[in-house]
């Protein structure tokens, strides 16, 4: 089923197990369009589009990942069956978060949730990026090295890309846990160890969320440390789901 929601870069007449990525705080669906080349054909990647960017960039912004996670949740429900897992980094490791919480209470768990560079839900930081300056948004993205910093010289890439940052920043930074069942569905938490916003301890509280298992991969860098390492998360991606769709 197509919607703009979700890009299939690489489309499988019969895959296997089906991925669904969502991007980081500024970010686009084409950010794994690597991933899905790399995966094809055996695993179906959904790579999400977010409202406000790029071919969607005339549409409204979703406001709050709840929102985000109730739409996306909507639109997965109407997907054919199989077995599927999320991914998600930063902003989209909460999205993906809220996701899993959605679909498990509708009797659909996810085989495992991916977070990556990613606090666990209640631990939180008083950032309030949203509220600073253009100049203080922008020092911020090139503190992470999340986006091209050299496009962050070009005026008119500027002025596109700022109300995008900090409609996610505002969505992210917002967001505040609400207590509920334990997830079911195993997480599997990717983080920098050089990640300034995504402290060890805050990254391992993941495994007070879930009963179904906890692992974490701790991998050398910053925040975007996962452009690096792409090797050992599609190995562990990969194992994971085929794991899944073996049992």
């Amino acid at each position: 089923m197509e919607n703009a929601w979700f890009r299939r870069f690489h489309p499988s007449a019969a895959p296997g197990a089906r991925l669904v990525c969502l991007p980081h705080a500024g970010g686009s669906a084409s950010f794994y369009f690597p991933v899905s080349r790399a995966l094809a054909p055996d695993v179906e990647v959904l790579a999400v589009q977010y409202p406000g960017r790029q071919d969607r960039r005339h549409e409204p912004f979703v406001p709050t990942i709840g929102e985000l996670a109730d739409q996306i949740t909507a639109l997965l429900r109407q997907e054919s069956s199989l077995p599927t897992a999320l991914f998600g980094h930063s902003m989209g490791a909460m999205v993906a978060y809220e996701v899993t919480r959605r679909l498990e209470a509708a009797g659909a768990a996810p085989e495992v949730l991916f977070v990556s560079g990613r606090r666990a839900p209640d631990r939180y930081r008083d950032d309030r990026v949203h509220t600073r300056s253009d100049e203080g948004v922008i020092a911020e993205v090139r503190r992470l090295s999340g986006t091209d910093t050299d496009l962050l010289g070009d005026e008119e890439v500027v002025r596109m890309i700022l109300p995008v940052l900090r409609n996610d920043y505002r969505a992210v930074e917002t967001y505040r846990h609400e207590p509920g069942a334990l997830l079911s569905t195993p997480v599997v938490a990717f983080t920098g160890t050089e990640d300034p916003v995504a402290p060890m301890p805050d990254v391992e509280a993941w495994t007070e969320h879930t009963t179904g298992g906890f692992e974490l991969i701790p991998l050398p860098g910053g925040h975007f440390f996962l452009t690096r390492h792409q090797d050992v998360l599609l190995r562990t991606i990969t194992g994971r789901l085929a794991g899944a769709v073996s049992a």
